[in-house]
């Protein structure tokens, strides 16, 4: 009892620790640079508009299927698209005024089981971009780097080909991890560590299964986790913290899911990490080491199911959107419930600022929310697409929206 309220008590100390180092451990970009912005947690640093006007559109081109958040680089904004279910293409479009700055694509297509028809069979993941690269993963495990300003391919990696991994049944779905001179994803094969410069292959552990229970759902994430710098990955069945240097697994906690649907990106608040399973449950676990020997602890369970919607933390409160179609918000330290939200559709993508959360739900609803504990308060909501399943994302200024058939940019 006493352990438990030591480490209650720690709590929101060490959450001010893991933002700093979050914010150290990742790759921190002027614009939106990849998964869940800048810092992959859906944090940014400037201060979110309370208003929205779904008609304030600057510009908005037509597009094929696409669930890949579009990112921001040095004034152009970056998205894909599926041609005719055979190729994948990727788009480069000035911010500014939309005209188009390049254009490529490659053979790249993939029929989904038909339970997950619905769900659609284009490509998922959000590319990366830093500096001269531009990582783009296919949804047949097909990785392209490419150069940010021209669209000149530096090199790609058929995975399924060069190393005979399996390709994932309902397709690539990883947004990769750029750390500076490495690349990290989860693949049919597993999760692999490449070098950014020439594409090689560093090491690949935690090897998948084939078929309809291999491949991965989840993205890490990069944090400091008692006192030891580690990617956090969550497979099919588990959450692990990996050595980035070699990819010694430094320890694992199951989670139970439906049919292995652990699909949320993990959360970090200091020395523990906060997951949700599909038709699981919400769990909190403290992770600590002493000597070489790693122990992980479950500090609370919430009954609260997750879907395919991340969740971001704010105060030591975590906002999460459900399987229910409601979001929750939940107190860090011992998982009470402040509130329950009413439906906001199957899908909720989410950027806070600290004050106000950013919540674009799949029905093409942006909603500003208040960060408030104490009550679910909708500040202004706007209708700004039809069907968006891809990540909001935001620069200086504008949301940027990728619709289902388009991308549009909406000023504020």
């Amino acid at each position: 009892m006493n352990a438990h309220k030591h480490r209650v008590q720690s709590l929101s100390a060490v959450f001010l620790l893991s933002m700093v180092s979050l914010a150290l451990d990742s790759a921190v970009a002027e614009s939106w640079s990849g998964w869940r912005g800048p810092l992959r947690t859906g944090k940014v640093e400037r201060t979110l508009p309370t208003s929205v006007n779904g008609t304030s559109v600057r510009w908005e081109k037509t597009l094929g299927p696409s669930y890949s958040g579009p990112i921001v680089q040095n004034g152009l904004v970056f998205t894909t698209e599926t041609i005719d279910k055979k190729f994948e293409r990727v788009s480069a479009y000035n911010l500014s005024d939309g005209k188009l700055a390049w254009e490529t694509q490659w053979e790249g297509s993939l029929t989904v089981p038909f339970f997950a028809a619905a769900n659609g069979d284009w490509i998922r993941s959000t590319p990366a971009v830093t500096e001269g690269h531009l990582i783009v993963f296919g949804i047949r495990d097909m990785i392209v780097d490419l150069d940010p300003a021209t669209g000149k391919e530096n090199w790609r990696i058929d995975l399924p080909t060069k190393l005979g991994t399996p390709i994932e049944a309902f397709g690539a779905v990883c947004s990769p991890l750029i750390d500076g001179e490495f690349v990290y994803l989860q693949t049919g094969g597993g999760l692999m560590k490449i070098a950014l410069k020439d594409g090689e292959v560093l090491w690949r552990v935690l090897d998948s299964e084939e078929g309809m229970s291999g491949g991965a759902f989840s993205s890490p994430i990069i944090a400091t986790i008692a006192q030891t710098r580690q990617l956090i990955v969550q497979t099919r069945l588990e959450l692990c913290g990996v050595d980035l240097t070699d990819g010694k697994v430094l320890w694992k906690q199951p989670i139970e899911a439906f049919r292995g649907m652990n699909i949320l990106t993990p959360t970090i608040i200091g020395d523990s990490i906060f997951t949700a399973a599909h038709s699981g449950s919400s769990e909190m676990f403290d992770v600590s080491k002493k000597a070489d020997q790693w122990t992980i602890e479950r500090r609370w369970q919430h009954k609260g199911q997750g879907y395919m919607s991340s969740p971001i933390v704010i105060d030591n409160h975590i906002y999460l959107h459900q399987k229910s179609e409601r979001m929750v918000c939940l107190k860090a330290e011992d998982g009470t419930l402040g509130w329950t939200s009413p439906p906001l559709g199957k899908y909720t993508s989410m950027i806070h600022d600290g004050q106000n959360i950013a919540a674009l739900s799949a029905d093409g609803n942006l909603r500003i929310i208040a960060a408030d504990p104490a009550e679910f308060r909708v500040i202004t909501e706007s209708q700004v697409a039809e069907n968006s399943w891809a990540h909001l994302a935001m620069d200086d200024g504008c949301w940027i929206i990728r619709d289902l058939s388009a991308l549009k940019i909406i000023n504020w």
